[in-house]
């Protein structure tokens, strides 16, 4: 195999408020840590819940829907890749943080406050032909003809499969 992968996808909870910075040039950054369970149950038969916790980070214009629309507790869907930065602390130790870097966010919950629940890539990084299915294509172009439904059968009700 030529190359390698480094994809996360993520579908959880915001353990808290998202916090969002701008830089002095206007990028935005927001960050906020994204909580996936996991349920099974033991060999007692008691049900066992499994919270595995993430640090996710948003760039750009990501980073303004997030800080605008996500609060504690909102479900989301996360796609993006992972990375691992380190940096020296106050004390001169070498501190590590492994991170989820979204390309890709999906507000999961139903319409809260008058916002709809919609996917949210940067245009540049994900094309518009690229995000848009053959169905919504034909229904972009056709409305009529999407929209309609398909004519019912004709005959008398018997046809040749065998179940």
């Amino acid at each position: 195999m030529a190359g390698s992968v480094n994809k996360a996808i993520l579908i959880g909870n915001l353990g808290k408020d998202p916090e969002t910075k701008t830089f002095g040039d206007g990028t935005q950054v927001c960050r906020f840590p994204l909580a996936t369970s996991e349920t099974y149950k033991n060999r007692e038969g008691a049900q066992i819940e499994q919270t595995e916790w993430h640090n996710v980070v948003l760039w750009r214009r990501l980073a303004e829907i997030a800080g605008q629309y996500l609060r504690k507790g909102s479900k989301v869907y996360i796609e993006g890749r992972i990375k691992t930065r380190s940096w020296d602390d106050d004390q001169g130790q070498k501190r590590y943080i492994t991170e989820i870097e979204a390309d890709q966010m999906t507000m999961l919950d139903s319409k809260r406050d008058g916002n709809e629940q919609g996917t949210y890539a940067p245009a540049q990084e994900q094309p518009t032909a690229a995000r848009t299915s053959p169905s919504e294509t034909a229904s972009a172009q056709e409305p009529n003809q999407a929209n309609t439904p398909p004519p019912p059968p004709s005959g008398d009700g018997t046809d040749d499969l065998p179940f």
